[in-house]
């Protein structure tokens, strides 16, 4: 009896896990995170705001919610060529895990969620903006990626927006130091994804997503255009400093690390391989990163 009674106990356990397991693939957690600490940093440059845990907390979360909601709303729509590449066909809809329904079910709770926390605790603003991303993100990006390379140039927008939507949180307004920190954010999208759409293109091309610039094959064009968005990259990152959003240490991380991306992205041209996309795909993190830290500890 107290067999049965454990085993049934463990069941219900590994189901419960099981779920919690979908619901953060859905989401894509751990990309969210990296979106939702950049809108953080966004708030916390606000020259008026200081730390407050329980402000940080719900905004956190506010942008967990809209995040989530925007990736739910992305898998829901690319559900049939998600099946399609291997990357992707583990995901709890493809695979048959969750039906559409409860998935979409938790888009919209997702988005309410946000919404509600960020128009009551912030400002209306704020969540007017984040409705905008996440349907930008989810209904024009996502489609997108479909008919042409363009979908990147798109989506960098929704990408760029969490720093601008964390600053306007804070001050409700659209300081132009939030729009400095946008931008920042908007040239880095250009060398991180191009770097993932070069290691896995043939995942994409298999499911008819159009990624890579020019004809869409992995070439010095494509590295080129890489090369040129991480010089770009690195020159936007003064702005902030000439605004004094932040000071003379965040904009030296940033060109030490720029410098290190610089080189990946160089390495690429040379060499016009995965191996070399791969490396400069950590370079970006690792730029993306230091820069956030380097910010708070530097803000003016």
């Amino acid at each position: 009896m107290m067999y049965r009674e454990q085993t049934a106990t463990w069941s219900l356990t590994e189901v419960i896990l099981g779920k919690a397991k979908d619901y953060l693939q859905l989401t894509k957690f751990t990309l969210s995170f990296l979106v939702v600490f950049s809108c953080v940093v966004g708030y916390l440059m606000v020259p008026q705001v200081d730390f407050h845990s329980g402000r940080v907390l719900l905004l956190f979360i506010a942008g967990l919610c809209i995040t989530g909601a925007a990736n739910a709303f992305n898998q829901l729509i690319e559900r049939d060529t998600d099946a399609l590449m291997r990357r992707t066909a583990s995901r709890p809809l493809p695979a048959g895990r969750m039906q559409p329904a409860e998935a979409l079910a938790v888009a919209l709770v997702l988005t309410l969620t946000g919404l509600v926390l960020l128009d009551i605790f912030f400002n209306p603003l704020a969540a007017w903006v984040s409705l905008f991303s996440l349907c930008l993100y989810a209904f024009v990006y996502t489609p997108w990626k479909r008919w042409n390379s363009l979908a990147v140039f798109v989506g960098a927008f929704p990408g760029a927006l969490p720093p601008l939507i964390g600053w306007i949180a804070g001050s409700g307004t659209w300081g132009i130091g939030g729009w400095s920190l946008f931008l920042l954010q908007f040239f880095w999208q250009f060398p991180h994804f191009w770097a993932i759409a070069w290691i896995a293109h043939d995942d994409y091309r298999r499911a008819g997503f159009k990624l890579l610039p020019g004809n869409g094959m992995r070439n010095a064009y494509v590295a080129m255009q890489i090369l040129s968005f991480t010089i770009l990259l690195i020159l936007s990152g003064f702005l902030p400093y000439l605004l004094h959003v932040y000071g003379s240490f965040a904009l030296a991380a940033g060109l030490f690390t720029g410098s290190y991306l610089l080189y990946r992205a160089w390495k690429l041209v040379e060499k016009c391989d995965a191996a070399s996309a791969r490396q400069l795909m950590f370079a970006a993190y690792i730029y993306f990163v230091s820069v956030q830290f380097a910010m708070l500890i530097d803000k003016i």
